[in-house]
């Protein structure tokens, strides 16, 4: 093994240590030990990373087995790295944003004990607990994310399932974790039950699980049809495609597969900026991205991808106008900021989707650790209406929630700007059925981004200092703010420490400045090279590459389109009702009737499923405990055999009296019916 194959193996590894170290040594090594041990860990993955990074950036790439588990009538199953370009940007912005979180963590749960009752057993060492969970997450997403195989690859994403449900659920003692981490983790399962239909159609198909002979084999894919409903042939790499899309949309929590992700926000804040940032919701758009040789031969896939990622986009977005809950708004971001790479993906604009993870991972980062820094100062209470009037009191957290907001919204030049923007020409300018469509919703929702954006900013750190009123007093609109959770006394907020406020800003500054850096070579400079492929069908890129004249030009020209001005009519928007007309939305919301219920009910999907599904499958296994356990089971197949075999001994009792002249009797009439029986034929 080479010494740059040694780095490889490192990279995930040394997560994965620390993990080990804070995990089953946490009593030993203490807390202070715990978060040194998985930070350091974190931090040698990353510059090992970057080592990688370099070595890609002279030309070499890596693609090769390092452990055969197994093999099976010819198919192998193995560990394998794929080192190349967009393996490499992954690499970076996971472990980045992971040892920001891990940083940030260190201040956000040192008195995780007070969440605690004090006779839990839960709460013993959870404050090692939690940097080993973080830790063994990171190590999670690398494996997934350096996978030259479909085995690997499921490995990694089972693996961020199953931790990010250990996490969602970390505050063990309180019902609404353990709600929030279940649903989460069987939504999940839905969609990784048609993402392991796909693996195994390409295994049965193929022959094999390695990436690159799967893309070789890719035309056979193209040119064979499959009968799911008698007579409706299919091609099969449409098939495929789909099944594999819809384990993204689990995992990237797309519609209608979106509905745990919101209430991921019971977990601690750091996991839910590593869920919503970096990791997990992340893996469905690498994971497509990294098949684009298989999607760029299905349309209809395709088109499946970009109008789901379009509904996304906007239906999301509208659901976070309403949230009063500050995580949750950054919650609902996430999912509309999600559609848009997706609908890129549909484009065939995969670098442009690739380019908005990146740009997005800092920016939501931010937002997020912003909006736990606010809980702290706050102590702990999450309720925008209990807040108001803090940027005086919290600048540094204030400074960067508003870089945030404004990468987040796509204005000029922020990070946002760059990639939101080259997503909406892309679609504009792409030839798949239903661009017109998503092109529609995700321009709308450029409006909506920037008012819900500013709805927090406003919100959170303008206006009357709500949380000075000892029992609430009224919100914004005109509700009384009863309820909810956390401190409902007078509290006085105060800037948190720098292990808080230093990520925040190491955070921000990409969240400014890649979107100049890295525009030009991520779009139009070949930079992910062979890792993406497009067909000459699908031109979009090519045709933005031959109008690109530089970042600071398409600065320029973004201060005179469409996208700017709605941007800013939404930001404005939420200034004259937030800062200008506070009385408004209580009026507006009053007004809205039907369509403020439908927003704040999510669209009903949570009622639905818990109808449907939760209550189907109650009902199905009342029926199959009466029908299949009680009756069949227990009355007829158990007790009913009992039955039988007492009604027979019964009869037999009755032969069995003892007289020797009762059993020559007995004897006598049986052979008789059997001679008789002979006589017939019978026997």
């Amino acid at each position: 093994m080479t010494d740059m194959q040694q780095l490889y193996l490192l990279v995930p590894l040394a997560p994965l240590a620390g993990a080990v170290f804070a995990g089953f040594l946490g009593k030993a090594i203490g807390r202070a030990g715990a978060h040194w041990v998985t930070s350091l860990g974190v931090l040698v993955s990353l510059l090992a990373s970057w080592f990688v990074f370099q070595d890609v950036e002279r030309g070499n790439l890596f693609n090769g087995t390092v452990y055969t588990w197994a093999v099976s009538g010819g198919l192998s199953f193995e560990v394998g790295f794929l080192i190349d370009k967009l393996t490499v940007t992954m690499m970076l912005v996971v472990n980045f944003v992971s040892l920001m979180v891990h940083i940030y963590t260190i201040g956000y749960m040192a008195h995780d004990e007070d969440n605690w009752p004090a006779d839990s057993l839960a709460g013993t060492h959870s404050y090692q607990r939690f940097f080993a969970y973080i830790s063994l997450f990171t190590f999670s997403m690398l494996m997934l994310v350096m996978s030259n195989n479909f085995l690997q690859l499921f490995f990694g994403w089972e693996a961020v399932g199953l931790v990010s449900y250990l996490l969602i659920g970390f505050w063990s003692v309180r019902p609404t974790a353990i709600y929030a981490n279940l649903k989460a983790f069987l939504v999940n399962r839905v969609g990784d039950f048609g993402f392991l239909l796909g693996i195994g159609l390409i295994a049965a198909y193929c022959g094999t699980l390695n990436y690159t002979e799967v893309f070789a084999l890719s035309q056979k894919l193209a040119g064979t049809s499959v009968e799911l409903i008698p007579g409706m042939p299919w091609l099969l790499i449409s098939v495929v495609c789909i099944c594999l899309f819809i384990g993204a949309m689990g995992k990237s929590a797309q519609f209608p597969l979106h509905v745990w992700l919101p209430d991921s926000m019971e977990g601690p804040t750091p996991i839910s900026a590593l869920i919503h940032a970096a990791t997990m919701v992340t893996a469905g758009i690498f994971m497509v991205s990294r098949m684009s040789p298989l999607f760029e031969l299905s349309q209809a896939a395709l088109s499946f991808v970009i109008v789901i990622g379009a509904i996304t986009a906007f239906f999301m977005a509208l659901i976070a106008i309403v949230q009063t809950d500050i995580k949750r708004v950054v919650a609902y971001s996430t999912l509309s900021q999600l559609g848009y790479m997706t609908t890129a993906l549909g484009a065939s604009a995969y670098s442009a989707a690739m380019f908005h993870l990146a740009t997005h991972a800092f920016f939501k980062a931010v937002l997020f650790l912003g909006a736990g820094s606010v809980i702290i100062a706050m102590h702990h209470e999450q309720d925008m209406r209990r807040m108001g009037g803090l940027r005086k009191y919290m600048p540094i957290t204030f400074a960067t929630v508003v870089i945030g907001a404004l990468a987040n919204a796509g204005f000029p030049p922020f990070a946002g700007f760059f990639s939101k923007d080259s997503i909406i020409e892309a679609v504009h300018l792409s030839t798949t059925p239903g661009a017109g469509f998503a092109y529609a919703l995700i321009l709308a929702g450029v409006f909506i981004g920037g008012f819900y954006s500013f709805r927090l900013v406003f919100f959170a750190f303008y206006g009357r200092e709500r949380f000075r009123d000892a029992h609430g007093g009224h919100d914004a609109h005109g509700q009384d703010n009863h309820g909810g959770h956390g401190h409902h006394g007078p509290v006085e907020p105060k800037e948190s420490p720098w292990v808080v406020t230093v990520p925040l800003i190491l955070l921000a500054i990409p969240s400014i400045i890649a979107g100049w850096a890295m525009i030009g070579p991520a779009l139009f400079g070949n930079y992910f090279g062979g890792a993406i492929f497009i067909s000459p069908e699908h031109p979009a890129i090519a045709r933005m590459a031959a109008e690109f004249h530089g970042s600071m030009a398409m600065v320029t020209h973004g201060l005179m389109s469409p996208p700017f001005w709605l941007a800013l009519a939404g930001a404005a928007t939420a200034w004259f009702l937030y800062i200008a007309r506070p009385d408004l939305p209580a009026v507006i919301k009053e007004k809205s009737g039907v369509l403020a219920r439908v927003l704040e009910k999510k669209y009903g999907f949570d009622e639905f499923n818990e109808w449907f599904f939760a209550g189907g499958a109650r009902l199905l296994g009342r029926g199959l405990w009466k029908g299949g356990d009680q009756t069949l089971i227990d009355g007829l197949a158990v007790n009913g055999s009992a039955k039988v075999v007492g009604w027979i001994a019964s009869i037999v009792r009755l032969f069995q009296s003892g007289y020797i002249y009762q059993y020559a009797f007995s004897m006598i009439i049986g052979l008789a019916i059997v001679l008789w029986l002979t006589r017939l034929g019978i026997i």
